[in-house]
Formats: C-alpha cells, sequence, structure tokens
C-alpha cells in the first residue's frame, strides 16, 4: 500500500480565496501548529500539536471542495 503523505490542503471552491493549511503552520494564536493533514477514509483531518500533545483540529467530508498538495522528495 502506498502512503501519499500531505504537505498542504486548500480548502473551498475558488483557490485563490480559500483557506490554506500546511503542515508546520503555527494556527490558534501561535499556540499549536499543524502536525500532521491525513486522508482517512473519504474525509480528510488536520491534527495541530502542543508540546507532546497532539489532537484531531479540523476535519472536511468529501463534499467540501479540497485542494490536496502532497510531499514529494526527489
Amino acid at each position: 500500500t502506498q502512503v501519499n503523505i500531505v504537505r498542504k490542503i486548500s480548502v473551498g471552491p475558488d483557490y485563490m480565496k480559500c483557506m490554506h493549511y500546511v503542515v508546520g503552520q503555527e494556527v490558534l494564536g501561535r499556540s499549536y501548529m499543524i502536525d500532521s493533514i491525513i486522508q482517512e477514509g473519504s474525509s480528510i483531518s488536520i491534527y495541530i500539536r502542543k508540546d507532546d500533545e497532539i489532537v484531531k483540529w479540523k476535519e472536511f467530508s468529501s463534499t467540501m471542495p479540497v485542494s490536496i498538495e502532497f510531499k514529494i522528495d526527489f
């Protein structure tokens, strides 16, 4: 099974006006950092980290327009 590591998602119908979430981005007043973005079945979840605690922060269903950028190392 191939695992694709998501680096960035953009949520919304218009790419130039949508919300962008990137692994490593500071969120919630810089108190948390996006730890990972994971495709879970037909939805996409964003997990955030503060110190050693990781929690699920957001989940987007398959009905939400989302653009996914995968991490590619050459």
